[in-house]
């Protein structure tokens, strides 16, 4: 596998994928030629790269991990597919809707795997989760909340515009952290029939926090996340039979089902991996028998849906947008 990424989120990717036996670091890539050689060397990856175009072209490449900003995630992930390549592609998977289509077209022109790297999907918690769900009987509402204080923000307050904060790169809380609480309700509950937002978008285009309400045929759901605020509150589903409690809807650990009638029962979720390492051993497991048949390329489009209409109800508009045909 190859990389294309050298933050953070990349190292802690590789780290976590180490703990599957079939993952080799085969390269890295940076434009930077010497970033590129830097992180290859704290990495232990075998060779690097400062053109795309070369490593997608390594015959011994079979996998690349997207972590670029979000503005070139649909332009690399299909240069990739193009040359037969594997690939996952981290949160979101690109900046609007008519990319995803784009990009699921390409996957299976090519008969590849295509995955989106949405962490919190694959992990024991979520899959509990979606166990006790039954639990609260018919659902009628669906409160997500998160919301954390980006250490970008005091830069942006101090007069720097730094990456999280650019619509030139597909940036900005809806895209960064309220897809963590959209892509569970999409899994869950699946396309809502309505989707409408305020929030508050600040001066250098993108939303800085938002509110949004997901109606469904019989049930509503409310998403709450900020990048220039933080809080505590945890997620809840409610039922007719009683409601579940999430402490934290992108690292779920700790749930409580609280019925209607009779006593709470609480589970600490038993997790023996960092989180992304889920994901990783599931992308893993579909290159390693190209199974492309259970990927949730539908969930993927249908999230880019609102957040694209997300976007259009707050007025934010990306350079990714102004290119669509």
């Amino acid at each position: 596998m190859a990389t294309i990424g050298t933050n953070w989120i990349t190292e802690a990717f590789i780290d976590a994928a180490r703990g599957v036996d079939t993952f080799h670091l085969h390269a890295v890539y940076s434009r930077d030629e010497e970033r590129a050689r830097d992180f290859a060397a704290k990495t232990g990856a075998g060779t690097y790269y400062a053109d795309l175009e070369a490593m997608f072209g390594d015959d011994e490449l079979d996998a690349v991990y997207i972590a670029s900003p979000t503005r070139y995630h649909a332009e690399q992930a299909a240069a990739a597919m193009e040359h037969g390549r594997h690939v996952i592609c981290e949160k979101p998977l690109c900046s609007n809707e008519q990319e995803a289509r784009h990009l699921i077209e390409t996957a299976r022109k090519h008969d590849v795997v295509l995955m989106e790297a949405v962490k919190n999907l694959y992990t024991p918690g979520f899959q509990t989760l979606q166990e006790w769900l039954p639990k609260v009987g018919t659902v009628r509402k669906a409160v997500f909340h998160f919301s954390q204080y980006s250490s970008r923000y005091d830069a942006y307050l101090n007069g720097e515009v730094l990456n999280a904060f650019k619509p030139s790169l597909s940036n900005g809380a809806t895209m960064d952290i309220g897809v963590y609480c959209l892509h569970p309700l999409q899994r869950l509950f699946g396309e809502p029939e309505e989707v409408k937002a305020t929030g508050h978008v600040l001066e250098s285009g993108v939303d800085g926090a938002a509110n949004v309400l997901l109606s469904y045929d019989g049930m509503d759901a409310v998403t709450a996340y900020s990048k220039i605020t933080a809080s505590n509150s945890p997620s809840e589903i409610q039922g007719e039979k009683g409601t579940i409690y999430i402490d934290t809807i992108h690292e779920m650990q700790h749930l409580t089902f609280i019925p209607v009638k009779g006593e709470p029962e609480t589970v600490d979720i038993n997790q023996q991996h960092p989180d992304m390492y889920y994901e990783a051993a599931a992308f893993i497991a579909d290159c390693d028998t190209n199974d492309t048949t259970s990927l949730p390329w539908h969930d993927s489009q249908m999230v880019m849906r609102q957040t694209d209409r997300i976007r259009e109800d707050l007025g934010v508009v990306f350079e990714a947008d102004r290119l669509r045909t």
